[in-house]
């Protein structure tokens, strides 16, 4: 265990994981940070797996891994918790083009992209029945549905996502290896207090009025917001009642 003052690797377990290619230990791991087990979060840790040990590559979220991820599904993280790349350590790229894909790149631009394959998925629905009808039902069609139902399903998709883990990669993903230009380290920007709520706001989104920084809200300004949907441009902030 790390305390404070010492400098090992936090990612220490999960690179053994990796290197010892215990996945079911990594799916266990995304699971608590995603908060359930699913098929598609096993797909993201066998994508992050498969790419980590392809680039030869450790992560300790310094930009010096960097994941391009497609979809903002459960198989995004997976990558996140395999790769250790993420949004907080500015290591984890959103394109937002609804495909469940992913390229993991070192600094030097070497890169390898893993593409669910559609074959692939269109097989896993005849194979798990009765769990693909379960999440259509409350999932897709946010039906009513009992304790039993929900609990039922919650075991199905947890047993699917090892069985899915099992799988050959060859048959999961189209891999592709390529050399890409990687974006440069993300820059460092002051904090300045706006003038109308006095809340900090990074200078390089803060506003301008009567000559004095004002933050996106307080502007009435456009922004983008990522959720369920994809990625959007708004203006102003969460409605409330």
């Amino acid at each position: 265990m790390v305390g404070v003052g010492e400098t090992a690797p936090l990612r220490g377990e999960i690179e053994r994981m990796i290197e010892a290619g215990d996945l079911e230990g990594l799916l266990r791991r995304a699971g608590e940070l995603h908060g359930h087990l699913c098929s598609y979060l096993a797909y993201g840790v066998v994508a992050g797996y498969t790419a980590m040990r392809e680039l030869g590559v450790t992560s300790r979220g310094m930009e010096e891994v960097v994941a391009i991820v497609e979809t903002n599904n459960c198989f995004s993280d997976g990558i996140q918790m395999v790769a250790g790349c993420t949004f907080g350590n500015n290591a984890l790229i959103y394109r937002d083009l609804g495909k469940t894909a992913v390229t993991v790149a070192k600094r030097d631009g070497t890169a390898v992209r893993l593409t669910l394959d559609p074959e692939f998925v269109e097989a896993r629905d005849g194979e798990y029945p009765e769990a693909t009808e379960l999440w259509n039902k409350i999932v897709a069609r946010r039906e009513p549905a009992t304790a039993e139902e929900q609990e039922r399903m919650m075991r199905l998709f947890a047993e699917m996502s090892y069985k899915e883990l099992r799988r050959p990669v060859s048959e999961m993903f189209r891999i592709k290896r390529m050399k890409i230009e990687v974006p440069e380290y993300a820059p460092i920007y002051a904090s300045v207090r706006c003038a109308a709520c006095g809340e900090g706001v990074m200078e390089s989104r803060a506003r301008v009025r009567d000559g004095k920084p004002i933050c996106i809200d307080c502007a009435g300004a456009e922004h983008y917001v990522l959720d369920g949907r994809g990625v959007s441009l708004t203006r102003g902030g969460p409605k409330t009642s």
